[in-house]
């Protein structure tokens, strides 16, 4: 990472709620062609999150403390770390920052740092719905971009377009992006149901669907000035009826368990194939909710 940092963009996608599961199974089917294209692999990494909910996990990641491999042979070492004595996951090819999170110490780096939010966490519309957008130079956030919203992901993809198109061509960009598609209600992203459907797993893997076919206007938009590392991530997931259990804050494993990928897409070379299928697969989309 300190070869990356100053030379790349970077991009943090936290897919609000995905659980591994339902993500695993959509790339092995290829049901999510344009963000399996980007995938080391074309699978995910099965890792834990830091938190069961989203405003502890995103504390945590933000601090540098993305998603943990899921495998007992730790310390992993960390992307990203602040300085911190004794840190047994801080590695020689960790970028250690003099700061309490990640944004500011990117900040202090060069870095533009933006945030697009999605779910309540990021709304500004109060005092704790400030406190992550609040640690960014720049945020967005609109009902249009909340979980309430059919089009969530396009608004949201629609102003990173925008702000990646005015980021001055000297100044690298760090654009966080909380996707707030996946998370209830999402009943909505299954093709023919209704509020009286409620949501379920296959309206989860829906929405996912839905969120794969606009990745690639993203990708695209953040690799168009200079190389980009992305960060694709849950934050943690949710339960559909697992053992009675029905959302997240707790303690069980279609929560604790996420997908998570990172990769580096060469300037200039987010492909028009990409670009292609996800207006494609957006056509479809709204020919089934027509």
């Amino acid at each position: 990472m300190n070869a990356i940092v100053g030379t790349h963009d970077l991009l943090l996608v936290t897919l609000d709620t995905l659980r591994f599961d339902v993500a695993e199974d959509l790339a092995a089917a290829g049901r999510i062609p344009n963000l399996a294209a980007f995938l080391p692999g074309g699978r995910w990494e099965r890792r834990h999150a830091p938190g069961s909910f989203t405003y502890a996990s995103h504390q945590a990641i933000l601090a540098g403390f993305l998603p943990t491999p899921a495998s007992p042979d730790g310390p992993h070492p960390r992307l990203f770390a602040a300085r911190f004595a004794g840190s047994e996951s801080t590695a020689p090819r960790t970028w250690v920052f003099d700061a309490p999170d990640l944004p500011t110490g990117l900040s202090a780096a060069g870095y533009r740092t933006v945030c697009i939010g999605g779910v309540g966490f990021f709304n500004k519309q109060g005092p704790l719905g400030s406190v992550l957008p609040g640690l960014f130079q720049e945020s967005h956030w609109s009902p249009e971009m909340g979980v309430t919203s059919p089009t969530s992901f396009e608004e949201q993809v629609a102003r990173a377009e925008r702000v990646a198109a005015e980021q001055p061509a000297e100044q690298p960009l760090f654009l966080f992006l909380n996707v707030s598609a996946l998370h209830q209600p999402n009943w909505f992203h299954l093709p023919g149901a209704t509020s009286d459907h409620g949501d379920n797993r296959a309206s989860h893997a829906a929405a996912l669907k839905y969120v794969d076919a606009h990745i690639g206007r993203l990708l695209a938009a953040m690799s168009a000035r200079r190389p980009c590392f992305a960060i694709i991530c849950s934050d943690h997931g949710t339960a559909y009826g697992e053992d009675g259990y029905t959302g997240h804050r707790i303690g069980h494993e279609v929560v604790w368990t996420v997908p998570y990928a990172h990769f580096t897409i060469p300037a200039n070379t987010a492909t028009a194939t990409a670009t292609a299928t996800a207006a494609a697969t957006a056509t479809a989309t709204a020919e089934e909710r027509a």
